[in-house]
């Protein structure tokens, strides 16, 4: 059974699949989502294979970007970075209070590895111990965003 944030998770995917063009080749209706568990991305388009992520975050006001969002699992985003390889971003914000929803996009290209913070690791009681998970520092790049939705 899925968790609440998986669960909110899973809706943004949709969401941005549903309502978004392909940043790349600009078509309507061609996002599609990946596998649960793909490494580093979320979408593809299937029509010229354009990647991306998409976070998903509750919150008060969709018009205020949050400082932080949660990303996956560190060492594949790091060994990504690494050979400077980065997925447009979109972020998702659905509002606790209304319902509400935006979303905000950030072209890989405006992307660093700076904005990338790995967290700590997770104890030797955890069901994953030593997993490491990362951090979006979204407010670095808070003024590149594009609200599309």
């Amino acid at each position: 059974m899925r968790t609440r944030k998986q669960s909110l998770g899973d809706w943004g995917e949709k969401y941005v699949a549903q309502n978004c063009a392909c940043p790349g080749c600009k078509r309507r209706i061609t996002l599609r989502l990946l596998p649960t568990n793909f490494k580093c991305a979320d979408l593809s388009c299937d029509f010229c294979g354009y990647l991306a992520q998409v976070k998903t975050k509750s919150v008060k006001d969709v018009a205020a970007v949050p400082k932080y969002v949660l990303g996956g699992s560190w060492k594949p985003q790091e060994e990504r970075m690494a050979s400077g390889i980065y997925f447009s971003l979109y972020l998702v914000l659905k509002s606790e209070i209304d319902g509400s929803s935006a979303v905000y996009f950030l072209p890989k290209d405006l992307q660093a590895q700076s904005m990338f913070e790995a967290r700590k690791p997770l104890s030797n009681t955890a069901k994953r111990a030593g997993w490491t998970g990362y951090r979006i520092n979204v407010s670095l790049y808070a003024d590149k965003l594009v609200r599309l939705l």
